[in-house]
């Protein structure tokens, strides 16, 4: 018990640190957070909406809704990927384990999303889709989804970009391309029919479309929860098996 104590309390101080080094010196603090997704979905509802023409009910919702979870994953896979490359001091100091490290960085995004919550609920309220209740009963299942997809990747990348320091500008490209696979600014439905089993092994298909389903239908679709599920599984224990094998390997390469 000694131990899950001292564990838990280092998981904690190292989540707050990632908090306060996003705050420092930043005046507005919390409402970046929220001022990015928000800036994202005004420019591609005036894009798509009255330029290409997109027949979405509720398109600025719509929206809202995919680029705030979108959010945590990217912010997350970027910071994550440099957190041992950030935090070469403290490794080669102080013996404890080391996936503690990303792991707060993936924690203090989540935390962000958390605080988002109350922003996204108020546009559903606006635009008259508000469901309480289908969102608290489903909001822990995609949460737990979510974290494990992300972390998952955090732990393979992070590891790998201390020995391949240009790994970060691809990770930015794949992200790019991650974006447009996955259906955020578009819906389902624009997806051929013969396509769509290509895009069922994107994770953050499943992933993004029951957050969609909760914050506008008010409705849960367990197919895409266990898809997501699964491939985040199997990316975190390949993650965590990468890590676990290059970890002690760190000191020498920082």
């Amino acid at each position: 018990m000694t131990a899950l104590r001292y564990y838990i309390d280092l998981i904690e101080v190292l989540t707050l640190k990632e908090i306060k080094v996003r705050y420092k010196n930043n005046i507005f603090g919390y409402f970046w957070s929220i001022l990015h997704p928000l800036s994202l979905a005004l420019v591609f509802y005036f894009a798509f909406k009255f330029i290409m023409k997109f027949q979405i009910e509720n398109f600025a919702y719509f929206l809202i809704c995919g680029l705030f979870p979108w959010q945590w994953f990217s912010n997350s896979v970027l910071a994550g990927s440099t957190s041992l490359l950030a935090n070469a001091t403290l490794i080669k100091k102080v013996n404890f384990p080391k996936f503690f490290i990303p792991l707060a960085t993936v924690l203090n995004d989540a935390f962000h999303f958390l605080a988002s919550l109350p922003v996204i609920l108020f546009f559903g309220f606006l635009f008259n889709k508000f469901h309480f209740l289908v969102l608290f009963s489903f909001l822990p299942l995609q949460l737990l989804a979510q974290f494990i997809i992300t972390y998952g990747l955090v732990l393979f990348l992070a590891p790998i970009n201390l020995f391949f320091r240009d790994l970060e500008r691809l990770i930015q490209i794949g992200l790019t391309i991650l974006f447009y696979l996955t259906p955020i600014i578009y819906d389902v439905s624009f997806i051929p029919p013969n396509l769509k089993v290509f895009f069922y092994l994107n994770p953050l298909f499943g992933l993004i479309e029951n957050w969609r389903l909760i914050f506008i239908e008010g409705s849960f679709n367990w197919f895409y929860f266990e898809l997501s599920l699964l491939e985040g599984i199997l990316i975190f224990f390949f993650g965590f098996k990468v890590f676990k094998k290059l970890s002690p390997r760190f000191a020498e390469v920082l």
